[in-house]
């Protein structure tokens, strides 16, 4: 590919804008944008693969800014090729409800892939991206229709390669072979401390081909653009390993500061950004000016993919007519509906069932749904036989040439990486056609707790599948049992916590995370039996709370998840019996589902007059909301056989009830006892 004055010209406008946007807010990165403008011109004219007027058209390439820092790199050039991002946008940058905020947002920016900005994510998004290309190609693509054939392109820095989550999806991605996946990595050497020789001077070059990935190294990546277009070619060339391009570039490229991190996190004074537009040709005196001739250039590219998307279109029509089933089932994937009738198949228990381990009523679920929901891909980080995530004729994920399996496969085999799977799953949610699931014990999804969050943040239908989920996994003691972790992410915005009592609390759940388009799911779930209860249904549980046992003139309200509710029912009774008191059961598997319902249904569930004690082995954060009382453990636990812990911290029938009648004894001669649901104004949701 020949090169001349008008591409430098197109990437000098990216440089400029980049400044005149940061300058202009006061705020943000301007460094990166400048260092990296270059080689993004290369990729986005002359490689990548997009239609701005559909920015969710499937057979689109893939472009993650890991480096997200950079962002107004990427919005310079959506608004450069006519995606929905004006000028006003671009002068707007990090200001209020703007659509460019200050680092990429899936659902606030059309062109946006993935929420990036904790580093080392973005990478991880992007081998989740390029694992869901692989598997919708092998299960639709056929002989003359190459439906899915996109690359997955990810710009990253030193930042990302540092952070340890970054490792744990990069070795998996090069084991998977993922020959669709080009990373070019920003190697200027500063990170906000200043040099990287300060921290980080591994050879990445040599880590990356030991993790099975193909390496290209470009020495000029400031004004070579050639050997910036031989090198991508170069990649895409190699079918069987992903690529990663070390990228030599200066950063804040033109100004007085270039290649010092005095360029990196902050604006350029007033000075140096008139001379960089006298350097590069432009009018010191005018801010945010694009030459016609480079939105003329860029004009082309974009529709050129207008037309690419055209003939896709038309492939798609004759795909339609000879694969109806596939197309199907391809387009209802990407309307986000789920198939008609799929909830039949949920199982539904009665208390003549037997008691079986919440963990064991999770496996049954994703065998019963698996056949019916084909867009279901889950796997574990190397707990598969304890998460129990795999059903039985399920086809692992692997490159064929291991004979392991194939990439039509559907459970990934993660290994020891919860933070990599987390991060790997939002971009297997991102790419539109996989619903994706994850295994681990519940107190590790800590360690990808920063993948979460932004699965919350991004809107991304994720579901965790947490088992061994109280101090009730017994005998491996404090350091796995989680005491912290419900509350941690109940905290989460728009993230469900889900803890089900028995299989239809545990159908519900799968129910409403299956459902929830929008929202990620964390299911804890016991690694003991649990019985089914009598007045439990799926309908229930899809309300995040309800009341599980109701009696007139009730004394308390006894209020459970999980495993400790069937305690609460023997409590109950004992209560009943020996005491005289009569206890109403509230059964509240989701906080934030019940959070969502009615305040008259959420008073119905714990209405005003009387008190309720909330019984959970957890920290008793966030129970206040809910109950007058919490009974709860705010220590670690202890190792021993469960019925021993449990009974070590009183959470059997006689010390629910001892702290139950501590509760009525209290409350007894208060007037008029109002119920935590009501207070003055609504919990913002």
């Amino acid at each position: 590919m020949a090169y001349d004055k008008s591409d430098e010209l197109a990437i000098n406008t990216i440089r400029v804008l980049a400044a005149d946007a940061v300058a202009k807010s006061n705020s943000g990165h301007p460094g990166a944008p400048m260092g990296m403008a270059p080689v993004a011109h290369v990729l986005w004219k002359n490689f990548m693969k997009f239609n701005p007027k559909n920015p969710k058209w499937l057979n689109r390439d893939r472009f993650v800014l890991s480096n997200g820092h950079g962002c107004m790199l990427q919005y310079a050039l959506l608004h450069l090729f006519g995606y929905n991002l004006s000028m006003d946008d671009l002068k707007s940058f990090r200001t209020i409800d703007s659509k460019t905020p200050g680092h990429p947002e899936s659902h606030d920016t059309d062109g946006i892939e993935v929420t990036t900005g904790p580093l080392g994510q973005g990478i991880c998004n992007a081998v989740g991206l390029a694992m869901a290309q692989a598997h919708t190609a092998a299960v639709f693509n056929k002989d003359g229709f190459k439906l899915v054939d996109n690359y997955t392109y990810c710009f990253l820095g030193d930042g990302c390669l540092m952070e340890g989550v970054s490792s744990e999806a990069s070795s998996l991605a090069g084991h998977l072979q993922l020959g669709n996946l080009i990373c070019i990595y920003d190697d200027n050497h500063i990170s906000i401390d200043g040099d990287t020789n300060c921290a980080f001077t591994e050879d990445v070059v040599k880590r990356y081909e030991s993790y099975g990935w193909h390496v290209v190294i470009v020495d000029n990546g400031d004004s070579d653009l050639e050997a910036i277009d031989k090198a991508i070619k170069e990649c895409q060339a190699v079918t069987d390993k992903p690529s990663i391009i070390k990228l030599k570039t200066t950063i804040g490229f033109g100004s007085k500061q270039q290649g010092t991190h005095g360029v990196h996190g902050a604006p350029l004074k007033a000075d140096d950004i008139e001379q960089l537009k006298e350097k590069f040709g432009f009018n010191p005196k005018e801010s945010f000016a694009v030459p016609q001739e480079v939105y003329d250039m860029y004009g082309k590219h974009s529709s050129d993919g207008a037309a690419q998307e055209e003939e896709w279109n038309k492939l798609l029509a004759a795909y339609k007519e000879k694969y109806p089933a596939e197309h199907a089932d391809l387009t209802r994937r990407l309307s986000g509906k789920l198939p008609e009738g799929w909830e039949k198949n949920l199982p539904v228990y009665t208390p003549a069932d037997p008691a079986i381990a919440s963990r064991k009523l999770s496996e049954t679920v994703l065998g019963k749904i698996e056949a019916v929901v084909p867009e279901l891909v889950g796997g574990s980080a190397d707990l598969t036989g304890s998460n129990l995530t795999r059903w039985k004729s399920a086809v692992d994920f692997q490159p064929p040439s291991t004979g392991l399996g194939d990439y039509s496969g559907r459970y990934i085999r993660y290994g020891v990486r919860e933070h990599g799977m987390g991060a790997i799953m939002n971009g297997l949610a991102a790419y539109g056609t996989i619903l994706p699931y994850g295994g681990t014990f519940l107190n590790f999804v800590s360690y990808a707790a920063g993948a979460v969050r932004l699965s919350a943040l991004s809107q991304e239908r994720v579901i965790w599948v947490a088992t061994h989920d109280s101090i009730g996994l017994g005998e491996d003691g404090p350091t796995h049992q989680p005491i912290e972790t419900l509350a941690h992410f109940r905290a989460l915005p728009n993230c469900m916590v889900w803890r089900p009592a028995d299989g239809n609390e545990t159908s519900g759940s799968y129910y409403v995370a299956l459902t929830s388009n929008h929202t990620p799911s964390i299911i804890a779930l016991s690694r003991q039996n649990l019985p089914q209860l009598e007045g439990s249904s799926i309908e229930k549980a899809a309300k995040g709370g309800y009341v599980l046992h109701e009696v007139e003139g009730a004394d308390i309200t006894l209020v459970s998840t999980g495993s400790e509710v069937c305690i609460c029912v023997d409590a109950a009774k004992e209560l009943q019996e020996k005491h005289g008191l009569k206890v109403r059961i509230v059964s509240m598997p989701c906080f934030e589902v019940f959070d969502l319902q009615s305040k008259e249904y959420r008073l119905s569930v714990l209405p005003d007059g009387i008190p309720s004690l909330s019984v959970e082995v957890m920290s008793t954060m966030g129970w206040e909301r809910y109950t007058h009382e919490q009974f709860g453990i705010n220590r670690f636990g202890a190792s021993g056989p469960y019925k021993d812990v449990y009974k070590k911290f009183e959470f059997t029938p006689e010390g629910i009830a001892k702290r139950a009648i501590a509760t009525v004894d209290f409350w007894k001669d208060v007037p008029n006892i109002r119920s935590p649901i009501n207070r003055a104004f609504q919990q913002m949701i």
